[in-house]
């Protein structure tokens, strides 16, 4: 006699779902993807059956992605040398060309794919489009090692959310459409501007007041000095371990995103680990979670 699957305890996990599925019902939830899943081909089949299965179950998914490897990979097939200042890479005319190239095209409508291969009807967008993000020059600043002296960095056409205008986005997600978004934007001056992913994830995520901002990333979370996981953190308590040095490095701008979008009307806001299989589902369909939860307060 061949042995049935466990359909039973199958039933008891979707009957789980419900309560958090009912929680969630018609309310926004932004994921921002990228990392070194983006380059996985399992991983990434995996994400679009969460993303379908999110829009099927009543909530309304949307999709920003990265993708810096990428630039980096076509910057070197064209022979195109990036300058680095303070750690970052300049971005000048030619290489922003590549940029939305690569941002707004491939890697774009490769996601798109990948969700319409799970039966889901997503559309690739990106802040030009519908004037969807005005951008402005951003202002980093690093302390020179030597000096131990502030310096202004000049990144060139790197950019920042200075406004968002949410028409475009609602009229497709009320037209059933999953939004996929490429951090690009013009400016005010007409230029095009390079955005960091993760800013234009909590820009986009604040105008729409969402529910969840998703921060899908390398790591578990945020790790205490002991490394270990921290399921829950308040804004106070970001503030806290930054200036203790237990928040450091890529973290910090991370954490900056999530305060800046829990300020702007997101109810909270996770950092997970998108390696992990189904990361997205477990965080909003279960009670274990999957990464670091940060709330206002």
């Amino acid at each position: 006699m061949t042995e049935l699957p466990n359909v039973h305890v199958r039933a008891e996990i979707l009957a789980q779902a419900l309560p958090h599925m009912q929680r969630y019902d018609q309310e926004i939830v932004l994921i921002k993807y990228g990392g070194h899943a983006m380059g996985d081909a399992e991983a990434a089949q995996t994400f679009a059956q969460d993303v379908v299965l999110l829009e099927q179950s009543g909530l309304k998914p949307l999709v920003v992605h990265g993708g810096g490897p990428q630039i980096g990979k076509m910057l070197n097939r064209l022979g195109i040398q990036s300058e680095f200042r303070g750690g970052l890479r300049v971005t000048d005319a030619a290489t922003v060309e590549v940029v939305e190239m690569v941002l707004a095209g491939s890697i774009n409508k490769q996601i798109v794919g990948w969700i319409s291969g799970q039966g889901g009807r997503a559309i690739g967008l990106c802040g030009k489009d519908g004037n969807m993000v005005r951008a402005k020059r951003a202002l980093k600043t690093y302390r020179d090692p030597e000096s131990n002296e502030e310096q202004v960095l000049d990144l060139g056409l790197v950019g920042e959310p200075e406004h968002v205008e949410r028409g475009v986005l609602d009229a497709v997600l009320k037209a059933e459409l999953i939004p996929v978004l490429a951090p690009v934007a013009y400016g005010a001056d007409g230029q095009t501007y390079n955005v960091n992913a993760d800013t234009f994830a909590g820009a986009i995520a604040g105008a729409l007041r969402a529910k969840r901002l998703l921060l899908l990333t390398d790591v578990p979370g945020v790790l205490d000095k002991n490394k270990k996981l921290i399921p829950e953190l308040t804004v106070e308590d970001c503030r806290r371990l930054i200036a203790d040095g237990t928040i450091t490095g890529g973290m910090i701008p991370k954490i900056e995103t999530c305060m800046y979008a829990l300020d702007r009307g997101v109810e909270a806001v996770v950092i997970l680990d998108g390696k992990v299989n189904h990361a997205v589902l477990l965080e909003l369909f279960t009670n274990y979670g999957a990464g670091t939860l940060i709330r206002r307060g």
